[in-house]
């Protein structure tokens, strides 16, 4: 074998493992976050000037002004996403014209959560997730 071809398998060889050889097999797909919503949130109720974010959860991150609490209220009040129940007995006081509105995964299952202030249970729904919802702070 000559020097110049000895170079060449040595080097070759020294360069296979950096450049994957055995290149079939696939590199594993990071998981989805824990967490991937759209947040929609009217200052002054439908019709008033919407403001959207975004938000992923495990990892933190998306387009939302707050992430970090915004996931950390979520984990705190996942209870908060569920509609209140049609008998609950819910003090009539109104808490503001404030909406929103959430779509996309918790840990794996699809959320659609509409949110306002119209009454104490959607008041307290609203103040549990109010670092999600509130975009304009």
């Amino acid at each position: 074998m000559s020097w110049r071809a000895l170079t060449s398998a040595l080097l070759a060889a020294l360069l296979a493992p950096a450049c994957g050889a055995g290149g079939d097999e696939p590199v594993p797909a990071a998981p989805p976050p824990a967490v991937d919503l759209r947040v929609e949130f009217w200052p002054r109720g439908p019709g008033g000037a919407e403001t959207t974010a975004t938000l992923t959860c495990e990892p933190t991150g998306g387009t939302h002004p707050r992430p970090a609490a915004a996931c950390a209220a979520l984990a705190a009040h996942p209870e908060a996403l569920d509609p209140v129940p049609g008998e609950a007995l819910c003090t009539q006081i109104h808490g503001g014209s404030e909406t929103a509105a959430v779509s996309g995964t918790v840990s794996g299952e699809r959320v659609e959560a509409r949110f306002g202030r119209e009454n104490g249970c959607e008041i307290a729904r609203w103040d549990a997730l109010d670092a999600l919802l509130r975009l304009s702070r």
